[in-house]
């Protein structure tokens, strides 16, 4: 972001999370927000009024669908680059909207850990697509100015449509954790999905701390079902027998806790220790079990899944063997 400042449009009909993005973007001094759209139409109109450098837009609104929205915006304002956040994760509309010409595409309920990444990239020329869409792969096609570039998606053969997003955060404290579980937890819950986390009950109060502090209503979410706080002893209580997970009973627990919580919303976002409690008590060949068990759920569900460890460099070394093969049961590994 050398160039400042990059002057940006954000179009998104979902107040809070238009919000949201605004306090994302804020953060970044070489970022101006020139204008807001909640609509199409509106989009369209400021997008040639404003000729804004960089233009975030949503794909599901009112008048005009995202899509149509850049078809007719990148004539009107041609130096314009369109990066969509989007609560979809289909590799079939991800495709479409990057051949009509957007550089880069963020799932929702990334944005927290991936909007300001996007950006850069997106304004530096360089294609950006989420980590959850490691389902498909790139293909070359050529973008509205002729030149060949990755600027299209298509399914990789064989792949299940279910978008696998199963993430791992390797933090050296409880605070870079805590601030991983709360950007996951309030992308999904301003993105209007529910959110699950497993935890001790001192992180699950430093977390309903964090929340109320970032202006969400976080009693009022637990009390409609949108954020559903459990106790992770409690949690491996239900599913644990002789010191392993046990595949049945873990797999009714998840699919009654995912059902229960997804209701008719899109997607359902979860995170959690159960596995990183595990290991951290030594053992950690239920933990690597316990996170092949979520990759399968993952597989199965449209469910965004973050786990969370507290790990030190000097146990990384001397455990390096159970690290490589929990980062292999992961789609992305964040350290």
């Amino acid at each position: 972001m050398e160039n400042a400042p990059i002057r940006v449009l954000v179009v998104e009909d979902f107040a809070p999370f238009r919000k949201f993005i605004r306090s994302m973007l804020e953060k970044e001094p070489s970022l101006r927000i020139v204008g807001e759209a909640s609509d199409g139409l509106e989009a369209v109109r400021k997008a040639e009024e404003l000729q804004p450098d960089l233009i975030l837009l949503d794909l599901g609104l009112p008048t005009l669908n995202g899509i149509e929205v850049a078809r007719r915006v990148l004539p009107l304002s041609p130096q314009s680059k369109i990066l969509f956040v989007s609560q979809e994760s289909s590799a079939d509309i991800v495709q479409e909207v990057l051949r009509c010409g957007a550089l880069g595409y963020v799932v929702k309920t990334h944005a927290g850990s991936e909007l300001l990444a996007a950006v850069e990239a997106v304004c530096q020329g360089r294609q950006f697509v989420s980590v959850g869409l490691s389902g498909v792969r790139f293909a070359v096609t050529p973008d509205r100015q002729g030149r060949r570039e990755e600027a299209a998606l298509s399914l990789v053969p064989g792949k299940a449509q279910i978008t696998r997003n199963h993430e791992v955060q390797f933090s050296p404290d409880d605070a870079s954790l805590l601030s991983g579980f709360t950007r996951f937890i309030e992308a999904a819950l301003m993105a209007g999905n529910p959110a699950i986390v497993v935890a001790t009950e001192s992180r699950r109060n430093s977390l309903f701390e964090r929340l109320q502090a970032r202006g969400l209503n976080v009693a009022a979410a637990i009390e409609q079902r949108s954020y559903i706080p459990l106790d992770v002893d409690d949690t491996l209580s239900t599913f644990m027998v002789n010191g392993l997970p046990d595949p049945v009973r873990f797999r009714k627990v998840a699919d009654d806790l995912l059902v229960a919580a997804k209701g008719n919303r899109p997607r359902v976002a979860a995170c959690g220790e159960c596995a990183p409690t595990l290991w951290a008590r030594g053992n950690a060949d239920a933990a690597i079990r316990l996170e092949h068990l979520w990759d399968e759920v993952a597989r199965t569900y449209d469910v965004d899944i973050l786990c969370g460890y507290v790990l030190k460099s000097a146990q990384r070394e001397q455990e390096s063997s159970t690290y490589q093969r929990i980062c292999a049961e992961h789609s992305v590994a964040h350290s």
